[in-house]
């Protein structure tokens, strides 16, 4: 096994040896960490078994009991917000700023969201109904999955964790959570202060690292939400595979950022040197690249020098709100990047603080590493484009990015690239804040897999059960039973005028109103032909 300090292409989680075989084969593990999973195994199934009870006993599908619990997770975060912004601090050196915005804030609203409109989120479906069905029942019913696990990240470790957490919660499911290992005093008030609010018969907070994460993927849950980088969500997936469990794959890649003369360069700066320098980079829809032509390059990097000197002074290192880089690993990484192509700003770094001053490239190549990997940090390269036609070009012709940001005043040039591209999401004239609207939050492709956030969140936890309810009286027997043998042709066109598609004008209670007009039509007919 590797050191436990070895990282991926992201300083994202540590891996095994045997991870580019996408999976953890037992056999390759020291005897003593044999030992160790064995242990953690039969712990585990004894945790397991809990849940699955609690989930089989119907004790988290009453709305009353997922709003009780909604509640404390609220008061969990009201009555530990120093807290928060302390562990926060230690881990990351967050600014306290930072920390209430982008966590504190961001998990009070969404959890906000699902109180407020539970009721709504978990009501049936009444969805329209065809002639074949107009005197039965159709519905669509909303059900937890069973027993879930949310794996966090390192980066926005509470966040990350406990947003989809919430979700999980809100639809009725019992959920072990698995906090990144890497923010460990973030991890340790999880592991701490969850267990005081919330019912423990039905959630469970497990840490550890390479070893707790292998144990907990060989066991069976009902699904899996994981965030992280491309290369880990991979070997999360094939886990799953083995017992085709359904997962959420929240992973990052390279978010293009595109800048053309008709936007206010000031403005576009600040917003772009914001969302690529908040948490230091470590964000996974930071913008990754500028694609612009070399006339704005210029202009966009004067601006640029303006703006990180008014925020952080002539020493940037000195700012109270600048953070750092969360581990050595990714700290190494990251300065090899500066080898690639001209360091047009910035460029200073300072090991012993795992510190990297805001730093833009220009001249790169595009198979320098700086293009082919996420950058995770205040590096921003700029790759310089003719015109509209390079820029979409060279977007496709790289995976499918988490976020795609569009600087622009032309409308039309807005909807081509919008049109002609493809990502997880859109954000025009601004960076990183789609994260917080009422929007599905997931990417596409190599960027990830299935969405959250608002009534996202709790959709993603829920399976949409159909459930039809056939009436059994006199008239929907008569209705139906030309599908009974013998059959004849007069039959079959019937049920196929019966099933067909059609397409009814939105009338309020149209079904109501149609059945009753068949009703009454059969109530005619039979005292007609039936009892005169």
């Amino acid at each position: 096994m590797e050191d436990w300090n070895s990282w991926d292409d992201n300083g994202d989680a540590p891996l095994l040896t045997s991870d580019i075989k996408r999976e953890f084969p037992f056999d390759l593990l020291s005897n003593q960490t044999k030992n160790l999973i064995d242990f953690e195994m039969d712990g585990y199934e004894n945790i397991l078994g809990q849940l699955r009870a609690t989930f089989r006993s119907g004790k988290t599908k009453d709305l009353k009991y997922r709003k009780k619990q909604l509640e404390a997770l609220l008061r969990l975060y009201e009555e530990n917000r120093e807290e928060i912004i302390n562990a926060l601090a230690a881990d990351l050196r967050r600014p306290r700023q930072e920390a209430i915005v982008f966590e504190i804030d961001v998990m009070t609203n969404e959890l906000l969201g699902l109180i407020n409109n539970l009721d709504e989120y978990a009501a049936p479906i009444k969805p329209d109904k065809g002639v074949a069905n107009m005197f039965d029942k159709v519905t669509i019913l909303k059900e937890p999955f069973g027993v879930v696990l949310v794996i966090g990240a390192w980066n926005y470790p509470l966040q990350l964790l406990l947003v989809p957490v919430a979700g999980a919660i809100a639809a009725g499911n019992c959920v072990v959570l698995k906090p990144s290992e890497i923010s460990v005093h973030c991890s340790r008030f999880i592991a701490e202060t969850f267990p005081k609010y919330l019912d423990s018969d039905a959630y469970q907070v497990i840490s550890g690292g390479i070893e707790e994460t292998t144990s907990l993927l060989k066991h069976q849950f009902d699904y899996i939400f994981y965030t992280g980088s491309n290369r880990v969500g991979q070997i999360v997936h094939a886990a799953a595979n083995k017992y085709l469990t359904p997962t959420t794959l929240e992973l990052g890649g390279k978010s293009p950022c595109y800048i053309d003369d008709t936007v206010d360069l000031n403005r576009a700066a600040k917003r772009i040197l914001w969302g690529k320098n908040s948490n230091v980079g470590q964000t996974c829809i930071a913008p990754d690249y500028i694609i612009c032509t070399k006339e704005i390059e210029k202009k966009f990097i004067e601006e640029s020098r303006n703006v990180i000197k008014e925020w952080y002074g002539d020493d940037v290192q000195q700012s109270p709100d600048y953070g750092r880089i969360a581990t050595d690993g990714n700290f190494k990484r990251l300065v090899t990047f500066m080898n690639c192509g001209t360091i047009a700003l910035g460029g200073k770094f300072d090991a012993s603080d795992r510190f990297i001053e805001p730093t833009i490239l220009t001249d790169v190549s595009h198979d320098d590493p700086v293009m082919r990997e996420e950058i995770f940090g205040p590096i921003l390269p700029i790759v310089n484009i003719h015109d509209i036609h390079d820029a979409i070009d060279f977007i496709n012709a790289r995976d499918k990015p988490l976020s795609l940001y569009i600087f622009t005043s032309n409308n039309k040039d807005r909807d081509l690239i919008i049109d002609s591209t493809s990502a997880g999401a859109v954000c025009v004239n601004d960076t990183v804040v789609h994260f917080v609207c009422n929007l599905p939050f997931g990417g596409v492709g190599a960027s990830g897999m299935g969405a959250y956030h608002g009534k996202y969140n709790f959709d993603t936890f829920t399976h949409e059960k159909g459930c039809l309810e056939k009436s059994m009286d006199y008239v929907s027997e008569k209705l139906s039973d030309a599908r009974y043998p013998p059959y004849t042709d007069n039959k079959a066109s019937y049920l196929s005028f019966m099933m067909k598609k059609r397409k009814f004008w939105k009338i309020p209670f149209f079904s109501h109103i149609l059945a009753f007009a068949f009703g009454a039509a059969a109530a005619y007919y039979l005292k007609k032909y039936y009892f005169n």
